[in-house]
């Protein structure tokens, strides 16, 4: 596909944005390069005075306010920083989607493809996503996580990278930017409803509306994908590897795609039907032991003879009088 003459591509993102449209009306379009790296390195930093901002003034007040206990409060300091970063990602992921008309236009995900060329605010957001997940891995080590959290923490860490690096830099940038929407949305659903919790146990229906909400989204996400990198570019007419064009649509990298996004989606929702089962045994366990205790709790009803009752060795009348003997006859 020739290049619009009117448009520039640039291989570099400047900390500072700028318009993308110049005094002479041109369109400044940008690939990636090595200089994204000195750029996610600044962003890195930025990310971590926003993290301690947020937890020095919102979180760690809240904190102080419900008291919470030591394991409680790790787990809503973290629930809060990916609350706000979800909420944020979202939006802006969403607002991306409509001004560069993939909502409306499906197709667009793996049409045009290689998608080299990228707007600003797509590069933008691909950068500081890598550099918000690059810098939360030091932040495991400043939050003082416990050893038990680590392996889950560096797990969906090592995910989130791995996914939106592949994204990146195979030209996959509009299937990746639907897929983060998705996700984003539905793990803001269950860091809300975790924040909910930690405030008032009683709070435990939007769980169940974030499971809705969790098993919907890994449909989507299996369908897109399969519809998009499965049978859209598979017909599309550039098949081929060519590292100059970057064009990655073969076989051999779209199988491997493909096969990372199912057995991701499928090792959640292994994870997800664990949990809920757990979930099921402990609240009929709780059940069980609630009837037992409440069985023992009633009082029995004693025993009374049709004259009276025993009370203390002796017989007495049902108005407390002793009843009279009975006169044995003579024979």
């Amino acid at each position: 596909m020739a290049e619009h003459p009117a448009i520039k591509a640039r291989g570099r993102l400047l900390p500072a944005p700028q318009c993308e449209f110049d005094l002479e009306g041109e369109v400044t379009l940008y690939q990636y390069g090595w200089q994204d790296c000195t750029t996610i390195l600044f962003y890195f930093f930025i990310t971590i005075i926003l993290h301690a901002v947020v937890q020095e003034y919102v979180l760690d007040k809240v904190n102080r306010r419900l008291h919470l206990s030591k394991s409680k409060n790790t787990k809503f300091s973290e629930s809060g920083q990916l609350c706000v970063f979800h909420l944020v990602s979202s939006v802006w992921s969403f607002y991306i989607l409509l001004t560069e008309g993939y909502v409306f236009h499906p197709s667009s995900l793996w049409e045009n493809y290689p998608h080299v060329h990228l707007r600003f605010q797509v590069k933008f957001f691909y950068l500081t996503q890598l550099a918000y997940w690059l810098h939360a891995l030091p932040e495991i080590y400043f939050q003082k996580v416990r050893k038990e959290e680590i392996p889950r923490q560096l797990q969906y860490i090592c995910l989130y990278l791995l996914h939106i690096s592949a994204a990146y830099l195979l030209n996959l940038s509009p299937v990746g930017l639907v897929l983060l929407c998705l996700q984003y949305l539905s793990e803001l659903g269950f860091h809300i409803a975790r924040i909910f919790y930690f405030t008032d146990e009683s709070h435990q229906k939007m769980f169940d509306l974030w499971a809705v909400n969790f098993v919907f989204t890994r449909m989507v996400t299996l369908t897109l994908v399969f519809l998009a990198v499965g049978f859209g570019l598979a017909r599309a007419e550039n098949q081929g590897l060519d590292w100059d064009m970057g064009n990655f649509n073969t076989v051999l990298i779209r199988m491997p795609v493909l096969l990372l996004v199912s057995l991701t989606q499928s090792w959640l929702l292994w994870k997800f039907i664990r949990f809920q089962l757990k979930r099921w045994r402990e609240f009929r366990h709780e059940q069980v032991a609630r009837k037992r205790a409440a069985a023992k709790q009633t009082p029995r009803p004693l025993k009374r003879d049709s004259i009276g009752h025993h009370e203390n060795g002796a017989i007495k009348a049902e108005n407390g009088a002793s009843p009279r003997p009975k006169k044995i006859k003579a024979p």
